[in-house]
């Protein structure tokens, strides 16, 4: 039989991420912000998921809508761009 080994995992902790429209109520979410809506899409143009943007809830989902409204209006590309 195998001989059972024990390993530590190493415990870190990481700093919570901050809604950074939770934190500057001053800034406004619009589809027409192609600048501020590329900090939430991939380079393959998929939509960067909450735990890893670090937005609330409310704030996600009009991120979300922004973008696909922007993609409609060919503002953001569906995906990435092939040659």
């Amino acid at each position: 039989m195998r001989s059972k080994r024990v390993q530590k995992r190493k415990s870190y902790y990481q700093k919570r991420k901050v809604c950074r429209f939770c934190a500057d109520k001053n800034i406004a979410i619009s589809y027409k912000d192609f600048n501020m809506l590329r900090y939430f899409v991939t380079e393959r143009g998929k939509i960067i998921p909450r735990r890893i943007s670090g937005t609330c809830a409310k704030h996600q989902r009009r991120v979300s809508l922004a973008i696909k409204r922007a993609r409609v209006m060919s503002i953001l590309p569906f995906t990435a761009v092939s040659i």
